[in-house]
């Protein structure tokens, strides 16, 4: 079943629901949003577009953005989002690997790219209107909806296949596992729609909910209150970082969240203080939940009630846990016989991908007879609650955004007096982590900055540089990133 059929059923049974709101203003109810899709639909194919074509969506948080999602699941074809913070260079990657036939921007981001020189052509969502309506078109569960692209150790992204029998699993899941969902309750969009918030807006269509996009297009602790507020019952996908910036906000204003009945954090570490002071600010509102694009938002989650829990005697432990399996998945620690052993978390059900786009390599070594590999250590205790212990892709994630350190090492040495680079993460007290750079070499600071700039997301570029000799290096010859990290830890000491 194409999972755009939510949409078409909810149109049908409440078509004057309200559906999508601008900051406090009303854009349109179920009914319109599902003409509109269907007009987008009518527009793409008119463009010669047909099912199984990937079309991407490179522009800010808007209820355009939804809009074009639906116009092209609508139509069969596989939507591609980029994140609206990449560089046009990523973004341009993303294009070329995937084959986009076209690709949906706002204007500040078709300015981007026209100035980049990126070949792709590009157009606003509802510059594809036309006077003809198209019904949707079947897909099968193992046809491909959304392709996201990550990045494995290499740092070169890699799409991942997500199909609509998966995005149903998942969807449902959240309603089991993660929160119920009613259509008296609001989503916010203050997460990139790109990645985990604009998947949670299935079960929220298939609900009936309302969708919020904040008029800032993204993250601001006063603007989100206001809308909670505002609104009532409002759910929200956040990074711990954001958490933890909204719970000082909250703090120092005299504000408690009023209307916020979910908040789900994901994306990061979360440190057990943080969410302590969180529950203690805002009540019992947050569940966690972990997942990876190769297993969107559906391998465990945390209950609100053991986020809150303060009277078991393993509550501790539990909060620092990311919780149980969701009810799709099975997870196991591999090759590990007893609870509390480490080793890598596996997981296999209906939400794992089938693979990665064109890379058969990757994906015969992410897929293991039908478990997915998925490069985190961590231990199941025997009640079943898994703990991370390490990222082993030595990813850092810097205000909920991905940063490989392989890409950016690979842009310092692009300078010509940098001999050597290392990159690592160091806790930040507002991003969770912030990028440092080793060098060895010479290049002045302002010269590596223009670099990252001209290749890289601005959020990738080193907030630090630190200049050495050498890199410590073991026998055979590979950089010991655990030593970079002791001499962080020194020097903050």
């Amino acid at each position: 079943m194409n999972v755009a059929h939510w949409l078409a059923r909810r149109s049908a049974g409440d078509p004057a629901r309200p559906a999508f709101y601008y900051d406090a203003e009303l854009v349109c109810d179920y009914g319109t949003l599902h003409l509109n899709a269907r007009r987008v639909a009518a527009g793409l194919c008119a463009r010669g577009i047909v099912a199984g074509d990937r079309v991407a969506i490179f522009m800010d948080n808007h209820p355009d953005w939804l809009l074009g999602l639906y116009g092209i699941l609508y139509m069969g074809a596989v939507a591609v989002p980029i994140n609206a913070k990449l560089h046009a260079r990523e973004a341009e990657f993303i294009l070329l690997d995937s084959g986009a036939a076209l690709c949906l921007t706002d204007l500040e981001h078709h300015s981007v790219l026209k100035s980049a020189n990126v070949a792709c052509e590009c157009s606003q969502p509802r510059g594809l209107w036309g006077k003809d309506l198209m019904e949707i078109t079947p897909r099968g569960p193992d046809d491909i909806a959304w392709l996201f692209y990550t990045s494995g150790t290499t740092g070169r992204p890699k799409g991942v296949m997500i199909t609509h029998g998966m995005l149903q699993a998942m969807s449902l899941s959240y309603a089991v596992d993660v929160d119920t969902v009613s259509a008296q309750d609001a989503a916010i969009y203050a997460a990139p729609l790109s990645h985990g918030a604009g998947l949670y807006n299935f079960i929220h269509v298939q609900a009936g909910a309302r969708h919020v996009f904040p008029a800032s297009g993204g993250f601001n602790e006063a603007e989100i209150l206001d809308l909670a507020a505002h609104y009532g019952r409002c759910h929200m996908f956040a990074a711990p970082t954001m958490v933890t910036r909204l719970t000082a906000f909250a703090k120092a204003a005299g504000r408690h969240g009023e209307g916020l009945r979910t908040v789900v954090y994901a994306g990061g570490p979360m440190y057990t203080a943080d969410i302590i002071a969180a529950v203690d600010q805002f009540g019992p509102v947050f569940v966690q939940i972990y997942g990876q694009g190769e297993c969107p938002m559906a391998i465990t989650a945390l209950s609100r009630r053991d986020v809150a829990d303060r009277t078991h005697r393993d509550w501790e432990a539990r909060l620092g846990s990311v919780g149980r399996a969701q009810s799709v998945v099975e997870v196991r620690i591999d090759g590990v016989k007893n609870s509390d052993e480490s080793g890598e978390i596996m997981v296999r059900g209906a939400p794992v991908m089938p693979g990665y786009w064109k890379n058969t390599e990757a994906t015969e070594q992410t897929l293991k007879e039908g478990w997915l590999k998925t490069g985190d250590i961590g231990h199941l205790d025997a009640a079943g609650y898994l703990t991370l212990q390490d990222r082993s892709k030595d990813l850092i994630i810097t205000g909920g955004s991905n940063v490989y350190p392989r890409e950016v090492e690979e842009v310092l040495l692009r300078h010509p007096e940098i001999l050597e680079a290392s990159v690592v993460g160091s806790k930040h007290d507002d991003w969770g982590e912030e990028v440092v750079a080793f060098v060895v070499g010479d290049a002045p600071r302002a010269a590596l900055d223009a670099l990252c700039l001209e290749n890289i997301a601005r959020f990738k570029r080193p907030k630090r540089y630190i200049r050495v000799l050498e890199l410590p290096k073991n026998n055979y010859g590979k950089v010991l990133k655990t030593e970079l990290r002791k001499m962080l830890e020194a020097q903050s000491e």
